[in-house]
């Protein structure tokens, strides 16, 4: 499921064109609105259910949104109207965002902290492939049977995944497990006192609403955390502008047809695959090291600079190729080649970050990655309803040189949390009221 959501929300990208003229439509939003709906739904659902996997569990969590997931995906391939569409779109999206918002946290509970970069690396391939691959696809099948036969055999392979899950899921978050221990026993014994030590003295009222509270409460009030994903919400919104306007870029300036403006997101999907590679074996090879000498590991150590440096210069760089490549109408390799780069440096600062955050509130790790997820789902949502307003008014090289520079410009903050972090993770007094 974390290849099939992602896909979802830009499969529909190279269809805008189909869907508008099926709803009889000229609306010059639509087509960006209806990927940023999507991601819409990726901003709320991370502020209710990651607190809910640290309340309940992460399987019923699970199992539960990924049958909501097909049951909205079946209805958007149903829709006759532009708000049924919408409407149904925005709820998949947040059904859908658990295995995005929760994956991590599921990693961090069964993987020790020195072999995490490697599987939250290989467990983002599908999240990032997914978007990637989703245009694509959607070229081909509404060109060859329609747009609305692509949410329907997606809804098809998402049921089989469901079925299989709730099949073979197990728990995995310690306090869920223990309590779950600890209410066996008392059942057995009959002996009241047996209690998780990892058990809240809290009632149920107070405890669901601290729970739910937690995400903002943690963007709010943590400066590593409300810094960390600023920093991610400005990538992630740079990389949804791409993804909004490729289509309509490389169709209007290349000539592309409807499956072949698809296929430009393969060149951002090598840079991102090559980019996980060369992470998951920098990360964890740094940590690795620390512990065969006995040195103590900090979550500082997922923010070298053998990552942060190359993965802020390539994401920049990238988007100066891109833009001046379109802007002077040169071989349309060139500015894939600039998306490739973008695409390489993007996912090395995302999942340092991601790891960053989970080791550093392990206790907690899905409600900060809720956190995280929210405010870069609000931002992917809204920021990239402006892309084409900014590109018509300064140009293709100049509006995505401006994206470079704004994403340069949040660069230090990244090494000021790779120098400073673990001194303000120390002055943080709030962090025994989470």
């Amino acid at each position: 499921m974390s290849f099939l959501v992602p896909l979802v929300s830009s499969v529909v990208a190279p269809a805008v064109e189909l869907i508008l003229a099926d709803f009889h439509s000229s609306s010059t939003t639509f087509p960006t609105f209806v990927l940023s709906v999507f991601v819409l739904g990726f901003a709320v659902g991370p502020l209710l259910l990651p607190p809910l996997s640290e309340l309940y569990g992460r399987v019923i969590v699970y199992n539960v949104t990924n049958v909501l997931f097909v049951v909205f995906t079946i209805l958007f391939g149903l829709s006759y109207n532009e708000a049924m569409l919408l409407g149904f779109r925005f709820l998949s999206g947040f059904a859908g965002v658990a295995t995005i918002s929760i994956g991590p946290a599921s990693i961090a509970d069964i993987m020790p902290r020195e072999k995490r970069g490697k599987a939250v690396s290989l467990w983002a391939v599908g999240t990032v492939i997914g978007p990637m691959v989703g245009p694509i696809i959607g070229g081909y099948v509404t060109e060859v049977l329609g747009w609305r036969l692509i949410f329907w055999i997606i809804s098809i392979i998402a049921g089989l995944v469901t079925v299989v899950a709730l099949t073979i899921s197990r728990e995995t978050y310690p306090p869920v497990l223990l309590e779950r221990k600890a209410s066996r026993r008392r059942k057995e014994t009959g002996n009241p006192n047996y209690r998780s030590r990892l058990a809240s003295d809290l009632g149920l009222r107070e405890l669901v609403i601290r729970s739910i509270m937690r995400p903002s409460k943690m963007l709010i009030l943590c400066p590593i955390v409300t810094t960390s994903c600023v920093y991610i919400c400005v990538l992630y919104s740079i990389i949804y502008i791409f993804f909004s306007t490729f289509s309509i870029i490389f169709k209007e300036v290349y000539d592309f047809s409807t499956f072949d403006s698809g296929l430009v997101f393969i060149a951002c999907g090598i840079g991102t695959l090559s980019g996980l590679a060369y992470l998951g074996y920098f990360s964890d090879k740094t940590l690795e090291k620390r512990v065969r000498a006995e040195r103590l590991i900090t979550p500082e150590d997922r923010l070298p600079f053998l990552v942060t440096v190359p993965g802020v210069l390539s994401f920049s760089l990238g988007i100066f190729v891109y833009g001046w490549g379109v802007e002077k109408h040169v071989h349309w390799i060139v500015p894939q080649v600039g998306t490739a780069m973008a695409g390489f440096g993007y996912i090395l600062i995302f999942t340092a970050v991601q790891t960053y955050l989970i080791d550093a509130f392990e206790d907690h790790s899905a409600s900060v990655n809720g956190a995280n997820a929210a405010l870069r789902g609000l931002a992917g949502a809204l920021i990239p309803l402006g892309g084409l307003d900014l590109y018509k008014t300064l140009g293709w090289g100049w509006g995505n040189s401006l994206l470079a520079f704004i994403a340069l410009a949040f660069a230090p903050f990244l090494w000021i949390l790779a120098v400073y972090g673990e001194k303000i993770r120390r002055t943080q007094l709030f962090k025994s009221r989470l």
